[in-house]
């Protein structure tokens, strides 16, 4: 492995195992203090574990027992690059400057840091902004000097913290492309909740939530079958668990589901997860004439926009609706309504 990191913060409720192949992307997905920016933190030297251990390319970069520090490497040590949302560049210094810091404060000489910058410049189509200021840039040509700057130091992990978040939506897609481009290669973790990074991005997953990892895997795996149900909902899908009756799944309610088991030799009262699309749900107000084995009863939590569709979430689950079958059934929050899913459009597998 090329980067390894077990670390304990008590402070923060963190306790994570984390590791990263060799030019590999790994993608931290998780809700707002789940922990993912605390894991880039252990990672770039700008927070101490209380316990644990972190590794790079087998070097230590970190060690600590009982809240003592045994083994440390300063941050501007690890050949670890750090990118938060805001670029934090320096504002005095020409964008041309600004890129070629990083080999600058690594020692290396200036016309090498001058030609590592004119590479740079030119893979991320800043050419035409090389002398002008920080202040003159646009978000997205301000973050693409940031990805810039990051990679000329040539570091051996780099890290993503929301690169995108702070964005205007008209120009994530091309950034988000661009990094697509240069992370061929490059050992990197990259935190975020779009699920198109790590889509896109990512050659792995681990979904953290309250400090923990809950879930990890290849990236297509984790968003077509998710075993959590923050995976769950950031892949669009509603997620149901209980435990194998061999005939389906039931749930703490006592309600049963049933579907396609593509394991089907487990074991009756092994844990299991039920999965189905929000398309696949059809709204009634009433329990429909010969309906599908599925049926989940609840009321309309809240309607939003999605595409062409209306999202009609529930306490039970999310029902991707047209905007006339809303108007018609007055799907309104706090109406009572009856979810059916058909058996065949719904996933079964274990835990």
């Amino acid at each position: 492995m090329t980067f390894e990191l077990t670390a304990v913060v008590p402070s923060r409720g963190f306790d994570v195992t984390l590791d990263v192949d060799e030019g590999s992307t790994l993608a931290l997905l998780g809700p707002n203090g789940a922990g993912k920016s605390t894991a880039l933190g252990l990672a770039a030297g700008t927070l101490r574990p209380h316990d644990g251990e972190i590794t790079l390319d087998g070097t230590r970069l970190a060690h600590a027992r009982a809240g003592r520090t045994e083994a440390w490497v300063a941050p501007h040590r690890r050949r670890v690059a750090l990118l938060a949302q805001d670029p934090l560049l320096f504002p005095h210094l020409s964008i041309r400057d600004n890129i070629s810091f990083g080999p600058r404060a690594q020692g290396r000489p200036r016309r090498e840091a001058a030609a590592a910058a004119a590479r740079w410049l030119d893979a991320m189509d800043l050419v035409h902004l090389a002398d002008r200021r920080p202040g003159a840039l646009s978000g997205g040509q301000g973050q693409r000097v940031a990805i810039a700057r990051a990679l000329a130091a040539a570091p051996r992990l780099l890290l993503l913290d929301e690169p995108l978040a702070a964005l205007d939506v008209d120009v994530t897609p091309a950034l988000r492309q661009t990094l697509r481009r240069l992370l061929v290669g490059q050992t990197t973790i990259i935190a975020t909740h779009e699920v198109l990074d790590a889509l896109l991005l990512a050659d792995e997953v681990a979904v953290v939530d309250d400090g923990r990892v809950v879930e990890r895997g290849p990236t297509a795996e984790v968003l077509s079958r998710p075993r959590s149900a923050f995976a769950a909902s950031i892949a669009g899908l509603n997620l149901v668990s209980g435990t194998w009756t061999g005939d389906g799944v039931v749930t703490a309610s006592g309600g049963v589901v049933h579907g396609y088991a593509s394991h089907p030799e487990v074991p009756v009262g092994a844990a299991m997860t039920a999965v189905f699309r929000p398309a696949a749900v059809a709204l009634h107000l009433t329990d429909p004439h010969g309906s599908p084995r599925n049926t989940f009863r609840g009321t309309v939590r809240s309607v939003e926009p999605r595409g062409d569709l209306l999202r009609v979430r529930t306490d039970q689950l999310a029902a991707d609706v047209t905007p006339q079958a809303v108007a018609e059934l007055s799907l309104v929050p706090g109406r009572a309504v009856v979810g059916t899913v058909k058996a065949a459009e719904v996933d079964v597998y274990p835990v």
